[in-house]
């Protein structure tokens, strides 16, 4: 430009060169207003505007400004400049005051005020002032509009300040309120499950109470009506035959039945007489020595559960061989001896004396085991026997380890419903029962006629059974005594009789008789006798009518004229 002075040049104002405008007051926003004077006419080599901003016709008050404002010329290419933008400021480059960028237009910084009252703090506008309305702050034509300044939140007591952590909050609030109602459920279900618990007892007491009440075994109002003896057999045992073979004496044996009773604890053995009547084949009966000798082991087995009513697990046949084996092994036993034991030498020291713990070997518990003195009856024998296995019982390791390889180092050939282990772990048992002392030997009781008493406390007590009498069919009972004074006579009677389809019974020994007699009781029985005369090798006058033994048919009493009969 070439003018001295152009009204219109946005550097037309200079600092430097131009006084400061007067403030005399400030407005509702704090901004501080200026008294508005008219600049002097010179010149402006920046072309500044002046201070005052035009306002256009139509709009006589202005509440942001002390004075009138006054019109100017409008020029789109000017910078409008406000009161509160006329402090001097240096050239910079950016946004004008109006907030439209204009990259040719250059801003003002301010400078520092040297010759001008330093400004009073602004503080912030009180809430209840009132704040201007839209219409008041409506832009002007032609004029631009000054931004309104802008305020913090703090400032204002009425704004909520925004919470980041209210959703945590939330979210919180409702875990503890649903742990709560799961703690409340959970409180509420144990209630139910104790109230059931409760409820549950109570129905099985007083069940209990009424079958107690029902079987008349209630405590203290029970009349003992119903009681029953049977109740032992409920308990658990495990039960072994177990039958010596004399090998030195062929057809001699001897059984015991090994029972351990695993309910109670208690160990025992039950000495079986070989006049013990069994069932046979075919329905005959038989004894027990019979029916080891030629049913075996498992004929014996069965007919023994069938008569004493008691199942039995399995069958161990012992040699004498092995059963010296057996002593030997468990490094002898100590037995009180109720007799002396001569040895087979003549003249030599007797192999067992009497007395109480006497130590025997393998050779003399054999010895003692199977001895039967002249005249004893066999029960003699099968204690000194019974004897023998209880102290052999205390000897074996009660580990079911030890104890198989002890049952292995014996050798023998084991019948099979009785494997070496199962015999080693029932072989433990009882040898645990003998060493604490819960362990007996009893004997049980056989009638002349080979029959078990149905009452007898042992097969109910021990064995936990019934005693069950085999049927007799067609089968003769004969009850034989002998008076030969040879203890072999009696056997040789027996088994002749048995041969030949009788029922015998051991009836014991007398003393010496000269001749041999056949009697009967009842005439019905006459022609049986004399069967049975025939069948011992007796004249048909042996057969006499008289009072016969009891629970046979026939009686027979071997005189030192009986002979064994030659075999037909």
């Amino acid at each position: 430009m070439n003018d001295r002075h152009n009204p219109y040049d946005p550097y037309a104002l200079d600092p430097y060169t131009q006084p400061q405008p007067e403030i005399i007051g400030y407005d509702a926003y704090g901004q501080p207003v200026y008294q508005q004077t008219a600049p002097p006419e010179q010149h402006d080599p920046y072309g500044h505007l002046p201070p005052q901003s035009p306002q256009p016709e139509g709009y006589g008050y202005d509440p942001y400004a002390q004075q009138p404002q006054q019109p100017a010329p409008f020029d789109p290419y000017a910078q409008q400049a406000s009161p509160q933008q006329a402090t001097p400021s240096h050239e910079t480059y950016g946004y004008d005051t109006g907030g439209q960028q204009q990259p040719w237009a250059p801003q003002q910084s301010p400078l520092p005020e040297p010759q001008q009252a330093r400004r009073p703090p602004r503080s912030a506008p009180a809430v209840s002032e009132e704040i201007p309305d839209a219409a008041s702050r409506a832009e002007v034509p032609g004029q631009r509009r000054t931004e309104a300044p802008q305020y913090a939140t703090e400032q204002f007591a009425f704004v909520e300040e925004p919470d980041d952590k209210s959703e945590d909050v939330i979210d919180w609030l409702k875990f503890t309120e649903s742990r709560t109602e799961r703690r409340e459920e959970a409180k509420r279900r144990g209630r139910f499950r104790v109230v059931a618990l409760a409820v549950a007892l109570a129905l099985v007491v007083v069940g209990g109470v009424g079958y107690l009440w029902y079987a008349d075994k209630l405590p203290g109002l029970s009349s003992g009506k119903n009681d029953k003896p049977s109740a032992a057999g409920a308990q658990k045992r495990d039960v072994i035959a177990l039958h010596l073979h004399n090998t030195e004496k062929p057809g001699m044996t001897s059984t015991v039945l090994l029972v351990d009773n695993v309910s109670t604890g208690q160990g025992t053995t039950v000495l079986l007489p070989n006049s013990l009547s069994l069932a046979g084949d075919n329905g005959v009966t038989t004894t027990l020595a019979k029916s080891v000798e030629d049913d075996g082991s498992a004929g014996t087995r069965e007919s023994l559960g069938t008569a004493l009513g008691t199942p039995i697990g399995g069958t161990w046949r012992l040699d004498t061989p092995y059963l010296e084996v057996l002593v030997d092994l468990v490094s002898t036993i100590d037995v009180d001896t109720d007799t002396v034991v001569p040895d087979a030498k003549k003249g030599a020291t007797p192999l067992v004396s009497k007395g109480t713990q006497q130590t025997l070997t393998g050779r003399m518990a054999v010895a003692y085991a199977t001895y039967r003195a002249p005249g004893e009856p066999e029960t003699k024998q099968l204690a000194r026997f019974g004897a023998v296995m209880h102290a052999v019982l205390k000897k074996i390791s009660d580990d079911p380890q030890a104890a198989t390889v002890t049952v292995q180092s014996l050798a023998q050939i084991l019948d099979p419903s009785l494997p070496e282990k199962s015999l080693a772990v029932s072989l433990a048992k009882l040898a645990e029962h003998a060493r604490k002392g819960a362990y007996q030997t009893v004997l049980l009781p056989v009638r002349p006629d080979g029959r078990v008493s149905e009452s007898d406390t042992v097969v109910k007590t021990v064995l936990g059974g019934t005693a069950t009498a085999p049927e007799q069919g067609a089968a003769v009972r004969v009850g034989v005594r002998n008076a030969t004074g040879k203890p072999s006579a009696t056997e040789n009677a027996r088994i002749a009789l048995v041969n030949s389809g009788y029922a015998f019974t051991d009836t014991g020994n007398a003393s010496t008789a000269a001749a041999s007699g056949v009697s009967y009781a009842d005439d019905a029985h006459k022609p049986k006798a004399e069967e049975v005369a025939k069948t011992l090798g007796l004249p048909a006058s042996a057969v006499t009518k008289g009072q016969g033994a009891q629970n046979v048919e026939v009686s027979v009493v071997l005189g030192s004229d009986y002979k064994v009969p030659s075999p037909q």
